[in-house]
């Protein structure tokens, strides 16, 4: 018996050790190649962002047909694209307040950068302003764009800076992720910048993107759509379009933000598309460029991450010569809004990337770098709007619908074509309500978001949900969103009331308070 028990006991050492070494495995890069495929990564976002930039959102639920005309001179324009001076700002925060630095401080230079946002970034930026700071500024209490592609479009830095270190990214996605996003929206920025770093020694494609999705939890709609890709490049290796129609079925409508239309900015579904791209494209840059923008949807965002993948697999001086060339020429100039050019991103990144090899155990000489290669450990499971489906919208010019009382107006604005239509709602006075009944489980009041905007109180069934405030004029940016949602209620009919408080900021120029429309939901049986 003692035998035996010595055996087991020699065998679970041995399990364990091999398992410790699985997970501490070291891989050795010269400084030369480091830097070279950092450099593949930054060039690569700045060629496919360029790319498919003149494709943005024309293809909606349909793939993108027409020609695609691009040369390597055209990689100048990333010089004023949100999907690299975005992430540079964060990287900015890095510089001043230390790799470590706590997620106020991303939120708080991303809200007072002077260039325009959208989305969840711009949800963020407002949240900031209102003290709603992170985890909660990205959370889908907060914001409806819990879900959109923004930290997957701007995650790419993180894992430039983490060679063979998904654990670390991971940590670092988890902080930044939920200043703008939750659950898939953070996914997708986690895949990114997985991609990345399984992307310094593995040049297989599809053995890559097996390894990136195991940073992502197995429960999660983004492993799942990519797993998805995955088995569809199995059914249909040769034909990326069947592949797309899978897809388009099985998880075209899947968005919250952009409920009922057929524009989709959700994380998953573009992330899909860079997955597209990367197995169809097979390592051939054009290729890869080419399906991952004919996907459609936000096609300059999908192939700028899908170029950088290659790019790190190749490193830049294995970029076909006249991509190199074209950054090359911009290679001292900086991004709009930044202190950042392609060649000091570069430069710093590869210091960062030391900073972090060396603090996760590595050794780095000037002939050598070893690195601990780490396994891929997701993050716990989150579920932004857990089956919810969109269900109709109701217009605030419908009577039969909205009952308002008070001093309530029409605000009128003056459309592109010249022409005045009513726009919205609007009501400064004290006291004025707005009243909407609707059957299902959740629904957003969409409205302006203005310079003049004022405080509500907003009623859900007779109690008081939360006090919102729609000032907002940042960069000259106005904006009509989500000015308050509430979802998981109980399924039936339900009251919402809107009161306008007749108060504002000391920097608002007015207390109106704008309604255009209601998006309602309801729950859906799971994915």
């Amino acid at each position: 018996m003692k035998h035996k028990l010595f055996i087991v006991g020699i065998l679970a050492l041995t399990l364990m050790s091999c398992q410790k070494n699985t997970t501490t495995d070291s891989k050795t890069i010269s400084p030369e190649e480091l830097k070279d495929k950092i450099a593949g990564g930054w060039a690569g976002k700045m060629i496919g962002v360029t790319y498919g930039a003149p494709t943005e959102f024309k293809a909606l639920s349909k793939t993108f047909e027409d020609s695609i005309k691009w040369i390597p001179a055209d990689i100048k324009g990333s010089m004023w694209q949100d999907d690299i001076y975005v992430q540079l700002t964060f990287m900015e925060t890095m510089d001043q307040y230390g790799i470590d630095a706590p997620a106020k401080k991303f939120q708080e230079l991303l809200a007072k950068a002077g260039y325009q946002l959208w989305h969840a970034n711009m949800q963020a930026r407002k949240n900031y302003f209102d003290s709603i700071f992170p985890p909660q500024s990205g959370s889908p209490e907060y914001s409806m764009h819990a879900d959109d592609i923004d930290f997957q479009i701007e995650s790419d830095y993180l894992g430039f800076m983490c060679p063979g270190m998904p654990q670390t990214a991971t940590k670092m996605a988890d902080k930044i992720g939920h200043i703008m996003n939750y659950g898939d929206g953070v996914y997708g920025g986690i895949f990114v910048a997985a991609l990345y770093c399984e992307a310094f020694f593995e040049s297989d494609i599809p053995t890559l993107v097996n390894k990136a999705i195991q940073s992502l939890p197995e429960k999660s709609a983004y492993y799942n759509i990519i797993q998805d890709v995955i088995d569809y490049h199995k059914l249909y290796p040769n034909d990326w379009r069947a592949a797309w129609n899978e897809l388009e079925v099985k998880w075209g409508k899947k968005d919250i933000c952009g409920a009922g239309l057929d524009f989709n900015i959700d994380a998953t579904l573009n992330g899909a598309y860079i997955a597209m791209g990367l197995l169809y494209g097979n390592g051939d840059p054009m290729k890869t460029l080419e399906v991952s923008t004919r996907c459609g949807q936000d096609s300059d965002c999908n192939p700028s991450n899908a170029m950088a993948v290659l790019g790190v697999i190749k490193g830049f001086s294995g970029l076909p010569q006249e991509m190199q060339e074209g950054v090359n020429a911009v290679g001292d100039s900086l991004f709009i809004h930044t202190t950042y050019s392609f060649n000091s991103a570069v430069n710093r990144t590869y210091e960062y990337a030391l900073e972090l090899i060396q603090k996760e155990g590595g050794k780095v000489t000037d002939k050598e770098i070893s690195i601990k290669v780490q396994q891929p450990q997701p993050l716990p499971l989150e579920i932004s709007f857990p089956n919810t489906k969109f269900e109709r919208i109701i217009s605030v010019f419908d009577d039969k619908e909205w009952k308002f009382t008070g001093d309530w107006k029409a605000h009128e604005i003056t459309t592109w074509q010249k022409k005045i239509e009513k726009q919205a709602m609007v009501s400064g006075k004290a006291g004025d309500t707005a009243e909407l009944k609707f059957t299902g489980t959740g629904i957003s009041i969409e409205g302006n978001w203005y310079k003049d905007g004022g405080k509500a109180d907003v009623f859900v069934d007779g109690k008081l949900h939360r006090t919102i405030d729609t000032y907002y004029f940042y960069a000259n940016q106005e904006h009509t969103t989500s000015i308050w949602h509430v979802m998981n209620l109980q399924p039936g009919e339900h009251t919402v009331k809107l009161v306008v408080k007749g108060e504002k900021r000391p920097e608002a120029t007015g207390m109106n308070v704008y309604i255009t429309k209601a998006f309602v939901f309801t729950t859906a049986s799971a994915q």
